[in-house]
């Protein structure tokens, strides 16, 4: 009802309503139940309780594995799958949360179930296809239960099948790691933009966090650039190349094409990003003597300014599309990130140059000065961030 109050008190000076019908609609909110939905505590305990389950029950197999024959390995993998999901189904009824955690805890299981199978039977090693077997399990969970720790489960395996078919497509070639930087941070960008505004919170908070931290993981690999340290590799294959791009960059702007043209624009900065950003670094030779007169070189790289504009240049664009769609959550993940891109450029490229004190001196003021400035614009574009209802779409 405080919501809906100064939602009516806004709604009245602004002349949209009049009293008589602010008082109907405070008369109808009052006069409805509460929805009985699961409180923070409830939610907590069986995330917790979930965790600990699937944790103990791993624990306990690993412990007796080896006492254990082929087939009573095989029957125990199979009777651990299936009771999560017959509780899961035993209990929809009466408590649909304690059965949407043991479903969970179930498909989770079927990831152990299918690499434990695998070695039972000495199946040929292509570790992708039981990230696949994995993925499938989820999504059949997904179009039975239609609930969201399934459908999280499956956007999260379905990305990381093919990440690892990428993987273990370029493994020990040169650019496996811009390829796979690349692919972490196009669906990175997917995942944190494509289900803004959605009434599946927990797809959501979930999939944000998740593809935040891949997000840097993804940059991270794409400054490694072009190296490799085994042997005498080659580059990765040009039909390797063809399908990676179309895993980087066309699979995404074909499911960011469902929410319309607007839904394009992050994807594909972030496949513009990509394609620079592993070029963006500088070479250079140092010699060393060893001693007797044996002089060695060795060739370093690093990420140059050129890296360090355009990372700086896409957290802009991230906080500018935050407040072009009322996003809270993509406007703070913008300003943190913006914050994380200027720490980096003077740790890497001024902190060593001015020496030790003037480093700290300068870093204590980049927190203080850089950190108010960055709060107060963030205050501000929030504030500013308003809908046809007054309020910006997520809450902070």
């Amino acid at each position: 009802m405080s919501d809906i109050e100064s939602l009516l008190s806004r709604w009245q000076s602004a002349g949209v309503l009049d009293g008589q019908i602010a008082a109907r609609i405070r008369a109808y909110e009052s006069s409805r139940k509460p929805p009985s939905g699961l409180r923070w505590q409830s939610v907590v305990a069986l995330v917790l309780g979930a965790i600990l389950l699937a944790c103990g029950v791993v624990l306990f197999v690993s412990a007796h594995w080896d006492d254990i024959g082929p087939g009573g390995r095989f029957a125990l993998v199979m009777a651990m799958v299936a009771a999560f999901h017959l509780a899961g189904g035993l209990t929809r009824e009466k408590f649909r949360g304690m059965s949407t955690a043991l479903h969970a805890v179930g498909t989770v299981a079927t990831g152990a179930a299918i690499a434990l199978v695998g070695q039972i039977f000495n199946i040929e090693e292509h570790w992708p296809a039981a990230v696949l077997l994995w993925a499938l399990a989820a999504l059949a969970g997904w179009a039975l239960l239609h609930d969201e720790a399934q459908q999280t489960l499956t956007l999260l395996l379905v990305s990381a099948w093919v990440f690892s078919e990428l993987a273990y497509s370029t493994e020990h070639q040169i650019g496996q790691s811009a390829y796979l930087g690349r692919f972490l941070f196009v669906w990175a960008i997917l995942y944190v933009t494509f289900f803004l505004g959605s009434r599946r919170k927990v797809v959501r908070g979930i999939l944000f966090g998740a593809a935040a931290v891949a997000a840097v993981v993804g940059i991270v690999l794409m400054l490694e650039g072009w190296r490799s340290g085994y042997g005498t590799p080659t580059f990765v294959p040009f039909g390797t190349r063809v399908w990676g791009w179309c895993a980087i960059a066309g699979l995404p702007l074909a499911v960011a094409a469902f929410k319309g043209h607007k839904g394009l624009v992050p994807p594909a900065a972030a496949v513009a990003t990509a394609i620079a950003l592993p070029w963006c670094e500088r070479h250079w030779v140092q010699h060393f003597d060893v001693g007797n007169g044996i002089q060695t070189s060795m060739t370093f790289d690093r990420p140059n300014l050129m890296a360090h504009m355009l990372i700086t240049a896409f957290t802009v664009f991230l906080i500018w599309w935050g407040v072009r769609v009322a996003s809270r959550s993509l406007v703070n993940l913008g300003i943190v990130s913006f914050a994380v891109s200027v720490g980096w450029f003077y740790f890497s490229d001024i902190f060593d140059k001015i020496g030790r004190s003037l480093g700290l001196i300068g870093l204590g003021i980049l927190f203080l000065a850089g950190g108010w400035v960055l709060e107060m614009t963030r205050r501000r574009l929030i504030a500013g961030m308003t809908t046809v209802g007054g309020l910006a779409k997520e809450g902070a």
